[in-house]
């Protein structure tokens, strides 16, 4: 066996025996990287170097003030504004209170950015109405749960700001158009829920409690549009060219700060130390994340594995469609035992030359990949917004688990139709960037 091959299974199989055992994905990427440098016989200082070299990018600011503009929007009070809005909007139709729940979170998904964010602020509440209205807990948790998900595909996200730092070395990606590109299948994943909902609330015969009025849909409208101008202010000023992705970030945190202290009231200044520490330790672990990555991109980069994974797929078969199932399962089964954003930076370098090969977008990659990921976040044993879930329901994760499968299969459609009708959605970025 080759000295590349050894090093290729020392590097992946420390970093999968350590996952295993349940050591943190930061310290099992660094551990399987620097063991791979002694073996090959690099200096460890390169190691260091690729670390800070991967934090060291313009574009890489916008994170800590999309993070900051989330948990100001959070604290800020949007939360009562946007449920009641979507209570004006969609309450009256059968499912309402399901309904409510998934169109609330894809207007707090393009303002939280987070799965897990927009659960932990809208699934105590969301479950509580959806209980008073006649759904069971579970249901309720679990609708709450796979429309979080929508937070990581509508802008802005992080996660796409990360994919858009890993496909560097690969090509250039717009982050403008990979906003653009993720409202449509934000809409096609509420959609695939809101049907469900619909089926699954006439069935066991849920009744409706809202009737539709325009007057209360105004008013709720006015009230929480403050809040949702965070999201345009991002959106139109970079695809206008007004802003660069970092300069419309930071323009929207002293929005978000604005509305939070004077129009909605939901904190003051005393609060605001509190907020910064929330955003200091996740930006914390995002950072090292991102440092150690760079060492083990380097790694597999050096190592050649893309072109191996690559001419491996095409050795068994040539069929697109098949290669894309291949890829999606990939994505899928390594969604359910690492988290998110390690994936995204360790995945992006390896699926990315292979997707372009297919003769396929990185914009479509960037969508694909964030919701395959997005579904791992619900899935055991490593699923971040699973076990915010049950903690905020106190149901245990392996009924939720069980009661999730139709949830499962539900996105998965969504999935199989953003991944082979790919037009579907890129005509929008497509238009927008002629």
């Amino acid at each position: 066996m080759s000295t590349t091959a050894i090093a290729t299974l020392i590097l992946l199989g420390v970093f999968l025996l350590l996952v295993f055992l349940r050591v943190p994905v930061v310290y099992a990427i660094g551990t399987a990287s620097l063991i791979d440098f002694f073996y090959l016989g690099i200096n460890p200082m390169q190691m260091a170097l690729k670390f800070t070299g991967n934090l060291n990018s313009y574009t890489l600011l916008a994170v800590p003030f999309f993070i900051l503009m989330g948990e100001l929007m959070s604290a800020g009070g949007i939360t009562d504004s946007l449920i009641e809005f979507s209570k004006a909007l969609v309450g009256w139709i059968p499912g309402g209170a399901a309904l409510v729940n998934v169109v609330a979170s894809f207007f707090f998904g393009g303002i939280s950015g987070s799965s897990s964010a927009d659960c932990a602020s809208l699934g105590p509440i969301e479950i509580k109405m959806m209980e008073e209205q006649g759904y069971d807990r579970e249901f309720s948790t679990c609708l709450t749960m796979s429309s979080s998900v929508e937070g990581i595909l509508v802008p802005p996200s992080q996660n796409m700001v990360i994919y858009t730092l890993a496909a560097a070395g690969v090509t250039s990606v717009s982050i403008g158009q990979l906003f653009l590109a993720g409202y449509v299948p934000g809409a096609v994943l509420s959609l695939a829920l809101i049907i469900y909902s619909i089926y699954y609330s006439k069935k066991h015969k849920i009744p409706v409690a809202d009737k539709f009025s325009v007057k209360r849909l105004g008013r709720a409208f006015v009230h929480a549009i403050w809040g949702m101008l965070a999201v345009l202010i991002v959106v139109v000023g970079v695809i206008a060219g007004i802003f660069t992705t970092t300069e419309s970030a930071a323009v929207a945190v002293v929005w978000s700060l604005f509305v939070g202290l004077v129009i909605y009231r939901g904190f003051t200044v005393k609060d605001l130390p509190r907020i910064f520490h929330n955003v200091t330790m996740t930006l914390g672990k995002v950072l090292i994340l991102l440092g150690v990555s760079g060492a083990f991109t380097y790694l597999l980069t050096y190592l050649k594995v893309p072109e191996k994974v690559s001419v491996a797929l095409f050795s068994l078969t040539e069929n697109k469609i098949l290669i894309l199932i291949m890829l999606n399962v990939l994505m899928l089964v390594l969604g359910c035992l690492v988290e998110m954003a390690c994936l995204i930076l360790m995945l992006t370098p390896v699926i990315l030359p292979i997707w372009i090969s297919l003769g396929l977008s990185p914009i479509h990659l960037g969508v694909v990949m964030v919701l395959n990921l997005g579904i791992g976040l619900l899935t055991p044993p490593v699923g971040s917004t699973l076990f915010i879930g049950s903690a905020i329901s106190g149901i245990k994760i392996e009924k939720l688990s069980k009661r999730m499968v139709p949830f499962y299969i539900t996105m998965a459609v969504a999935l199989i139709i953003l991944t082979y009708f790919p037009q579907s959605f890129m005509w929008l970025p497509q238009m927008m960037y002629k």
